[in-house]
């Protein structure tokens, strides 16, 4: 027997995009592609011991913020790739920031207003990277909610020109793909080459690479191919004889990248003549950064290729560790201060001890997730407190947002 419809208002969004409100019972249901204030009518509703998710089946009452999706996937397919194309920009940063205010005040107990959201310069066409789902021939993204079913995806607006050019290449190229192929990335370097990178599934050699290179040259693009075997290390197959590391780390938001960097140099303040660390340093722009400020500095970053690549750029002088900052902060001389870029999962207790335990007394914290940037201020425990947070909106269209938080010693 069908469940009877049910309306809820939506009271506000979760950090992970969807909709919050709440059932008959009082569960909260959290509902996507729904804005604050919506009105809607419920289906599929499944319940979970505290919770449950469901779909919009109607729109009763449009919240203020909705407004029009300009990609025609996000409503057709059902694509996941964007959580909150259907809010208006200054909505969209306006949910971002109450995401970054609430998880202080309900993880770090801080009592903090939401911070402004700093916006990007561009709505759409900012990515100089972008990653497709691959299976049976089917290049595309995956459904919301539906992690087994991909949809083939005609373009995607979030991308750059330069890639959304290539993606069409790509497209009418496919058939030189392997039929092993699970993901394919599609990448802009800092020097404006261009990138293919295919990662395959299982030992099977892929011998079509030249092929695949053929068809996309012929369209008058400059690109490097490259297969990346399961278990095995990305190569080049055709194209540049030396070709950016494609596979290591680098901003996909490059202008928005800067703009985070410089409002974390900018939290640390004056560095000139101090010691300071560089932690999940990527290609070192930030380490770049800190030497022209006057300071030493000392980095780790996990991505071996990448410490190469920054210590190619130069300058010679800061000292660059490869590996673990869990494993080698023990080996690195005592700091004056730290920045710190760590993954979504934050740092790794071992580090947050380093630091808190360290002779710097400030530490500036660029974070991808606001929840795991809460966590580790819990960490850093009662001698630290937070002097400033910063939001930034780099990934319009998405739920994701960079925070940059000042701590300092008490």
């Amino acid at each position: 027997m069908s469940e009877a419809p049910f309306d809820t208002e939506i009271r506000g969004i979760a950090a992970g995009g969807d909709g919050v409100g709440t059932l008959a019972d009082g569960r909260t249901v959290f509902v996507p592609r729904t804005a604050p204030g919506d009105r809607v009518r419920l289906r599929n509703i499944r319940r979970h011991a505290r919770f449950a998710r469901a779909e919009i089946a109607e729109v009763v009452v449009e919240g203020p913020g909705r407004a029009a999706p300009p990609c025609p996937h996000y409503i057709a397919d059902r694509c996941g790739g964007c959580q909150l194309m259907h809010l208006s920009p200054e909505t969209q940063r306006a949910v971002k920031g109450r995401i970054a205010g609430d998880a202080m005040r309900r993880i770090a107990k801080l009592e903090v207003e939401d911070p402004i959201v700093v916006p990007s310069p561009e709505q759409l066409g900012y990515r100089s990277k972008i990653t497709f789902a691959v299976s049976r021939g089917t290049i595309g993204y995956y459904r919301v909610g539906e992690s087994d079913r991909i949809f083939p995806v005609r373009d995607c607006l979030l991308a750059e020109a330069p890639l959304r050019t290539l993606h069409g290449a790509l497209r009418s190229a496919r058939g030189a793909i392997p039929g092993n192929a699970t993901r394919i990335v599609l990448r802009r370097d800092g020097d404006g080459s261009l990138h293919v990178v295919v990662r395959t599934d299982g030992g099977e050699a892929w011998r079509t690479g030249p092929v695949l290179h053929a068809r996309l040259i012929a369209t008058g693009l400059d690109v490097a191919v490259w297969w990346h075997p399961e278990g095995g290390a990305p190569r080049v197959v055709a194209g540049h004889d030396d070709p950016w590391p494609a596979t290591v780390f680098q901003q996909v938001h490059p202008a928005m990248g800067r703009t985070v960097r410089e409002a974390a140099l900018s939290a640390l303040g004056s560095v000139a003549g101090q010691h300071v660390w560089d932690l999940y340093a990527g290609i070192g722009e930030t380490t770049v950064a800190l030497v022209n400020a006057g300071a030493t500095v000392e980095s780790l970053e996990l991505d071996a290729r990448a410490v190469q690549y920054a210590e190619r750029l130069g300058p010679t002088g800061p000292r660059r560790l490869a590996g673990r900052a869990e494993e080698r902060t023990r080996e690195l001389a005592d700091p004056a201060a730290v920045i710190t870029n760590p993954p979504r999962t934050g740092m790794a207790p071992e580090v947050v001890t380093a630091i808190a335990t360290s002779t710097a007394s400030r530490v500036a914290y660029i974070s991808c997730d606001a929840a795991t940037l809460a966590r580790d201020i819990v960490r850093m425990g009662a001698g630290w407190r937070m002097r400033s947070l910063a939001a930034f909106d780099q990934f319009p269209q998405t739920a994701h947002l960079e925070c940059v938080a000042l701590l300092e010693r008490v």
